[in-house]
């Protein structure tokens, strides 16, 4: 169900709701979004910078007087200027919470295309697919595994949890290696 709250709750009564969209139905919305600035590494990077903090650390924090919280923060429209921002402790936690992911929602992910480990070879990955124009071209990392004895590539069958190496009662000794070559 949806809910209003401050001085959005007059828009619970029906009536008045949509009298509000109708207003924002009125116009013809047109939406333009810029291409990054530095491009996509650097959204990314961003990206990933950011999952790793918390809403505010506590160096931004300045006070905490008379139900007023004061913090530091940069002004990007005048050369990342550093400011002082004092607002309500209502507002400051307001704005703290929308940082805080729903419960079940993680914040980090530690597999998939944000892994570290594996983070440029995914990109490359996902740039091949989209057909999308990338930098000097670098070689891909291999995960590719090499015979110790021909050293062509050895095509991964099947791979192992370590739980399961643990756990496994009886593994079958390796097959011989020939060279039909």
């Amino acid at each position: 169900m949806l809910q209003f709250h401050g001085s959005l709750q007059e828009l619970a009564a029906p009536e008045r709701f949509q009298r509000f969209l109708s207003q924002l139905f009125s116009k013809d919305w047109v939406v333009y979004a810029k291409p990054p600035f530095g491009g996509a590494d650097h959204v990314l990077n961003y990206l990933a910078r950011y999952t790793h903090r918390v809403a505010i650390s506590n160096h931004r924090l300045v006070s905490f007087k008379d139900d007023r919280v004061s913090f530091r923060w940069k002004d990007y429209a005048a050369g990342s200027q550093q400011k002082i921002m004092t607002v309500s402790a209502d507002e400051f936690l307001r704005r703290f919470l929308i940082h805080v992911l729903p419960k079940g929602l993680v914040r980090i992910r530690h597999f998939g295309l944000f892994a570290n480990r594996k983070r440029s070879a995914s990109l490359l990955r996902c740039r091949l697919l989209l057909k999308v124009a990338t930098a000097p071209p670098q070689a891909a990392p291999t995960a590719q595994i090499k015979c110790p004895i021909c050293s062509k590539p050895m095509p991964v069958v099947e791979r192992f949890t370590r739980h399961q190496l643990l756990t496994a009662t009886a593994i079958p000794p390796p097959k011989p290696h020939f060279d039909s070559s």
